[in-house]
């Protein structure tokens, strides 16, 4: 027996029991993993929650990343060795496997090894964030030298990846942030500048920092009624990459910004993308090569305990941390 998190209805943290479960042989092209450390989504939070519209079977595993040791590989799982420290690339659902737990099966084809310079908890905090902002920037977003990015919740883990990897590709991060009280932390973590929703004209600070331009690119995972602003400060021409719903009120699609200007609206969600191979192999590479390069670091913001995951679920709603929440176990 093992201790995995379980849901047997869909609500606020409390729903989140600690249970013992019992974690089988892997079959072909899985592997089953100790697990270290965890890495906290908003993913498994929309999905705790019920506002996630695939809703899985309860009672219901959960969990979407994390990093640990291999204890047993599955038939013709080549590549690997029992004792090997690996991270996962999420290419699956936030329900699919219990990762959320100190044994979990995990696919094969979604590993990553862990440097032995990196602890599990850093490489629990880097594949969805830097998956996610790679998969917008890049992979989709085709961010280019001198361009301009619109990164609306900067302070996540993901908008913080996106800063890093804006800079690596020679493009300029403006991070949006809801009031001026994480701006220079912001500054700090590489933005080019920083704009206050709630404090500043968005569209008019955009127009002013691109020679009234606007930006090529808007990588956003809110959405909402403050939709239509970010469709106003986007170039003509350009591109808005939505990979989230954090605002709960409806998003609002102005469509003669949208036609006039010749934009583009493109959803993202990451497992879709990790499917294929091609893409996968060029998510690891890229990361792989900045982590090592030092030019991709992920930042966590605090750390949990296993016992405490409740705690931790309150804690990334609460909204107020800068960078990863990682749960180690």
């Amino acid at each position: 027996m093992t201790r995995s998190v379980r849901i047997h209805e869909f609500g606020d943290a409390e729903v989140l029991r600690i249970e013992d479960v019992v974690i089988g042989d892997p079959p072909a092209g899985q592997v089953r993993l100790r697990i270290h450390a965890i890495g906290l989504n908003r993913t498994e939070v929309t999905l705790r929650s019920g506002r996630s519209p695939v809703k899985p079977a309860l009672p219901s595993s959960i969990g979407f990343e994390a990093a640990g040791v291999i204890e047993a590989l599955g038939p013709d799982v080549s590549g690997f060795a029992v004792g090997d420290r690996v991270a996962l690339v999420p290419a699956y659902g936030a329900s699919q496997y219990a990762l959320y737990g100190e044994v979990s099966l995990a696919p094969a084809r979604s590993l990553v090894a862990i440097p032995e310079n990196v602890s599990f908890s850093e490489a629990a905090a880097t594949w969805v964030a830097y998956g996610t902002a790679w998969s917008g920037l890049s992979a989709i977003g085709k961010l280019a030298a001198g361009q301009t990015v619109l990164i609306p919740a900067a302070s996540s883990s993901v908008g913080l990846a996106a800063i890093q990897i804006a800079n690596r590709l020679g493009a300029r991060p403006v991070a949006l942030t809801r009031t001026s009280a994480k701006a220079d932390a912001l500054l700090g973590h590489g933005a080019a500048a920083v704009i206050a929703t709630a404090e500043q004209d968005v569209v008019a600070e955009v127009k002013r920092l691109t020679d009234g331009r606007g930006a090529e690119l808007v990588f956003d995972p809110v959405g909402g009624g403050a939709f239509p602003q970010l469709v106003r400060a986007t170039a003509n021409g350009g591109l808005l990459v939505l990979y989230g719903a954090l605002a709960t009120d409806p998003t609002v699609v102005p469509p003669f910004d949208i036609f006039a200007r010749d934009l583009t609206l493109r959803g993202l969600a990451l497992p879709s993308l990790m499917r294929s191979d091609a893409q996968l192999a060029a998510l690891k590479r890229f990361v792989g090569e900045g982590l090592a390069e030092g030019t991709l670091r992920p930042t966590i913001a605090r750390t949990f305990a296993f016992d405490r995951i409740a705690d931790a679920h309150r804690f990334i709603e609460a909204g107020e941390q800068i960078g990863k929440i990682v749960v180690t176990v």
